[in-house]
């Protein structure tokens, strides 16, 4: 029964945490493109926000000296900056870019074809052999992109062609962010981990956006929205799906994180009104049962 208990807490955490991700993108949208809210303050003020909430949450239940020990070790030091930078901060940065030139939609389901990326990258660098099966997760992903990009229709993009660079930006860069930070996550906490690299990463960003230099209206319901974004869509979203790993497998954890990008596209269509057309569906659908085939057969 205890056991039951622990693996329900685990399902309840990554699929609130998926969930508020999926949202958050939906929000962020709606910041972009209705309350006028620069990009650049936004990513800014979204990480280093979000990255002192989830050290001082860590701080508070194992301790102050836990989340700086990282800082002590050059090797892991350097580590860290180039994973802030390349990795959390291209990732942040490139799907908001994404979000803001077309919609939280298809940003999250490019942004999702990370595994293809990370394959390809395995075959080329001789650690596995490319398999049937990879050639049709590749074919796979090029259909259901296409479907997904086009609606069914080659004569013009259902979004624009920047989304679609940053969209794939952002894919390629959580393929890095996801095989890097092995480099840290054999030595310290997760929570640590990702708090750092936003704290770093949004400092970074105050270099081209200042979080003090403010140019958008702060009305109540771009407050309430910007509010979500940053404590459910980002902290609570972060803090839940990693903790979630507590009481079930990543593979697991993985498969039921698939609700992001569903979630994204629902609350697209019910609150910014978005056409999502059938083939568009079709091209959704392939994406997700090729991020599920890829988290139950490969390792």
């Amino acid at each position: 029964m205890q056991n039951r208990d622990k693996r329900m807490r685990g399902i309840i955490f990554v699929l609130l945490g998926a969930s508020f991700w999926g949202i958050g993108g939906t929000a962020s949208g709606y910041l972009f493109q209705n309350a006028g809210v620069n990009i650049n303050w936004f990513v800014s003020a979204r990480l280093i926000i979000s990255g002192i909430l989830l050290l001082g949450v860590q701080m508070i239940l194992t301790g102050k000296q836990t989340i700086f020990t990282i800082w002590k070790d050059s090797k892991r030091r350097s580590a860290l900056i180039v994973f802030s930078l390349f990795g959390m901060l291209l990732v942040q940065y490139s799907y908001m870019a994404s979000i803001n030139s077309g919609n939280a939609a298809v940003a999250t389901l490019l942004q999702y074809l990370a595994p293809i990326y990370i394959i390809i990258w395995l075959i080329f660098k001789g650690h596995q052999k490319l398999q049937v099966s990879d050639v049709g997760a590749i074919l796979l992903t090029i259909v259901g992109t296409l479907l997904l990009l086009t609606n069914g229709s080659f004569k013009e993009l259902a979004v624009s062609s920047t989304a679609l660079i940053w969209g794939i930006i952002s894919g390629i860069s959580l393929a890095f962010y996801t095989l890097y930070a092995r480099k840290l996550l054999d030595f310290y906490s997760s929570v640590t981990v990702v708090g750092w690299a936003m704290i770093i990463a949004g400092v970074c960003m105050n270099f081209i956006h200042p979080i003090w230099v403010v140019e958008h209206d702060w009305s109540f319901t771009t407050v309430i929205i910007l509010g979500f974004t940053i404590l459910f869509g980002t902290t609570l979203a972060f803090w839940m799906v990693i903790k979630s790993l507590e009481y079930l497998e990543a593979k697991e954890t993985t498969l039921l994180g698939t609700v992001e990008p569903l979630m994204a596209v629902v609350s697209s269509i019910l609150w910014l009104h978005l056409p999502f057309g059938i083939w568009q569906v079709i091209g959704m659908l392939l994406i997700l049962v090729l991020v599920l085939y890829l988290s139950l057969v490969k390792k």
